[in-house]
């Protein structure tokens, strides 16, 4: 659960945001392009892949494939920058059984064109960790009321929504390979549906601020936790657009503590729960050259 505080300041930047993005509609989609290998590195490797960011950026920006890549991991670059890039030109889309498994089909597309596109069948069951995804017989009907009641929720908050919806679906488990990154690309194509940026689920922290929440809602149905990181993410997100939007210049977090009399740490503290306009730049947290100190809190 988030407070009320907090809800404030996220409508506040989304209002910011708002009135930014109508005048800035080109300046918007080409920050979109210049995240995908970001986004796109950090989900795959949340799922092993081998691939650095500097990998990444070569496959998808450059065509650069070296030879001792895996094929599977070239394949996984490409599809899901495919699939991001597709969401961003078509944000208004509802979310939908049909869509999801589209989007599945181009994910596993040329990585196990079997799998690609459908859920689990018959004798199909995957296991994470001591968790057992849903009987196969029954994923399809859980993930239509899975879709059904998102989208018939107009009631709550809509950060607790995704939250909750991304943690069901994971406990379903509906595919057969693939649904870590599914999960992900729902989240951000559910933000844009309201006309909001997608965020990046960092690979960093993957085993102490991402997967044990997996295991509280497994274990309690709690998603609170998911709420307040996917809150944190998408405050970085929107402090990412408005400062490129509004700022003079960029300069390094760790430089803006130096010139500010700030230690790093206090610095790196504050951006991680986003009291300053901070923000990640290829793994960098950036800011504002002119921010004040005074302007955020102390």
């Amino acid at each position: 659960m988030i407070y009320k505080t907090t809800k404030d300041r996220i409508q506040k930047l989304i209002d910011t945001y708002k009135k930014l993005a109508a005048q800035n509609h080109r300046a918007l989609h080409e920050i979109a392009l210049a995240e995908i290998p970001e986004m796109v590195y950090n989900s795959n490797a949340i799922e092993n892949s081998t691939l650095s960011l500097k990998d990444t950026e070569d496959i998808i920006l450059r065509d650069i494939i070296k030879k001792d890549h895996d094929v599977r991991e070239i394949y996984e670059a490409k599809n899901l920058a495919k699939i991001t890039s597709e969401l961003q030109q078509n944000p208004e889309t509802r979310l939908s059984v049909e869509l999801i498994l589209a989007l599945h089909r181009i994910l596993l597309s040329n990585i196990n064109d079997w799998w690609a596109g459908r859920f689990r069948i018959d004798g199909e069951w995957v296991r994470i960790g001591t968790h057992v995804g849903a009987n196969p017989e029954f994923v399809p009907i859980l993930v239509r009321e899975l879709i059904d009641k998102y989208n018939t929720d107009k009631e709550t908050y809509f950060l607790d929504k995704i939250a909750w919806f991304h943690a069901e679906f994971e406990t379903v488990h509906p595919f057969p390979d693939g649904n870590g990154r599914m999960g992900r690309v729902i989240i951000n194509q559910q933000l844009m549906k309201l006309g909001l940026p997608p965020i990046i689920i960092r690979n960093k922290n993957k085993h102490t601020k991402y997967y044990p929440l997996f295991v509280e809602y497994q274990t309690n149905e709690k998603y609170d936790n998911f709420t307040e990181l996917f809150a944190l993410l998408l405050m970085e997100s929107l402090h990412k657009r408005i400062t490129l939007l509004t700022a003079k210049r960029l300069i390094t977090l760790n430089k803006w503590a130096k010139e500010n009399g700030i230690s790093v740490s206090a610095a790196n503290n504050k951006a991680r729960r986003q009291t300053i306009p901070a923000f990640r730049m290829s793994e960098e947290w950036m800011i504002a050259a002119d921010y004040s100190n005074n302007q955020g809190e102390k």
